[in-house]
């Protein structure tokens, strides 16, 4: 396999970054990210300027990417920078879309925020049905029930709720200020903000056509994959500073760096956060093929363990300074811990990758 990304990629991964440089270094990032909106809208507007959104997408709906390596190469760079705008939701309700067989030009043109509205405040086994109903109502449906946890539900121009029907679960598009719609937000401990969304009573003309379960597995893939490669991007990024304080803080008249107990736990880090790294390849080149659930079962897995040693360590490593505000590493330490618990964590990802393997072994 080639390790390397293409000359395209490479542009757009170069493009990203000096973009994010500029407009959202660290302090800019957190004022924002702690502020009314959770995310920069003037950072956001520009992001679409340059087309970000399209390379998540293929060319069939619009955009000029969608590969694995497309979403790796953007969910990287916006790690790397801690990016809070809605890229997730953008991904996450397109895709949905498009295995439904829509085309959510707005969405990939980066013109419109979506939200995902799936998980719920009470816990529930896979195969159990959701809370949230879907009613037939004259030539419409009424949604009533509750989504928890939903990313920038405030800003969102549209939500992409599913619900329990009498035939199964449904998709449906809810636009901002529908009548019954009422979203209780707040900021997130990592920066960006969520809402619990409840619908009482919200009439939608249509439900989302084609095969909902797949709709929602391709969203999954997707966000497990962009999560991923999030999480390596903050791994790489707190890595590098913590290479830096270790030899640059000096103890006894020598630079930390030099003692041998430190240089083995910065080893252990540089090794994990490269085994990540393979784990995110293989699920980049798995996604869209068969057994690719495994591979993004692996990847989340592996990210999540590693995410964890790597923000231990580093703010260890750091000693004091390393939980203050004012070090931008505090703020990756938390983005790492919180990518571990979306989308399921480290345990369910474990548990999930032995599940497959065995079904394939029987």
């Amino acid at each position: 396999m080639d390790f390397q990304h293409s000359e395209d990629r490479q542009m757009l991964a170069d493009t990203l970054r000096r973009y994010l440089a500029d407009a959202a270094p660290v302090d800019a990032r957190n004022k924002a990210a702690y502020g009314e909106t959770g995310y920069s809208p003037e950072v956001w507007a520009g992001l679409g300027e340059l087309g970000i959104a399209g390379a998540l997408f293929g060319e069939d709906i619009g955009g000029f990417g969608g590969s694995g390596f497309d979403i790796m190469v953007v969910f990287e760079e916006l790690g790397r920078a801690l990016a809070v705008e809605p890229f997730l939701g953008t991904l996450m309700v397109g895709r949905a879309l498009a295995a439904a067989g829509e085309v959510p030009e707005g969405i990939v043109a980066g013109t419109t925020i979506a939200a995902f509205a799936h998980a719920e405040p009470q816990d529930r086994a896979p195969d159990e049905p959701l809370m949230t109903r879907a009613t037939r109502d004259g030539d419409g449906w009424t949604l009533t029930g509750a989504k928890a946890v939903v990313a920038q539900a405030e800003a969102a121009d549209v939500l992409l709720v599913s619900a329990q029907t009498d035939a199964g679960v449904a998709l449906f598009v809810v636009p901002k200020g529908a009548e019954g719609l009422t979203i209780d937000g707040y900021n997130t401990v990592d920066g960006g903000r969520a809402g619990e969304v409840r619908l009482d009573g919200v009439r939608v003309a249509e439900a989302v056509g084609g095969d909902a379960g797949a709709a929602l597995a391709a969203a999954e893939a997707a966000g497990l994959l962009a999560l991923s490669a999030e999480a390596l991007g903050a791994m790489d990024i707190a890595k590098t500073a913590t290479i830096e304080y270790l030899q640059t803080r000096k103890q006894f008249g020598v630079p930390i760096g030099k003692f041998q107990a430190l240089q083995h736990r910065i080893a252990t880090v540089l090794l994990e956060v490269e085994q990540a790294r393979s784990a995110v390849i293989n699920a980049a080149d798995a996604f869209g093929k068969p057994g690719a659930d495994r591979a993004l079962a692996a990847a989340k897995y592996t990210v999540g363990a590693t995410g964890q040693l790597v923000a231990e360590e580093a703010i260890q490593l750091h000693g004091g300074i390393g939980m203050t505000w004012e070090l931008p590493l505090s703020h990756y330490a938390k983005r790492l811990t919180m990518i571990d618990h979306q989308l399921g964590d480290q345990d369910e990802h474990l548990q999930r990758y032995i599940a497959l393997g065995r079904a394939e072994a029987a």
